[in-house]
């Protein structure tokens, strides 16, 4: 079973190359093809808020998964 702090690290490496990702879409390709002007700065910021949810959000979704993994194979023993 993983423990709570590798599935915070695989939660944050994961999420820190799709925010890469996702800074880079959203500078180079959404913001051009909305026609909107926001600054890098601007750009990171709102990426950062879908980073922060999505860390959370893996977090939580991993660790619901190895409980019920972990209580099936208590029961199941």
């Amino acid at each position: 079973m993983q423990t709570k702090l590798s599935s915070l690290l695989e939660a944050i490496i994961s999420t820190a190359i799709g925010f890469t990702v996702s800074m880079l879409v959203q500078h180079l390709i959404v913001t051009p093809l909305y026609g909107l002007t926001l600054s890098v700065a601007d750009n990171f910021w709102i990426t950062m808020i879908f980073t922060v949810a999505s860390i959370l959000r893996q977090y939580f979704v991993r660790r619901y998964f190895n409980w019920r993994i972990h209580e099936y194979l208590t029961k199941k023993a």
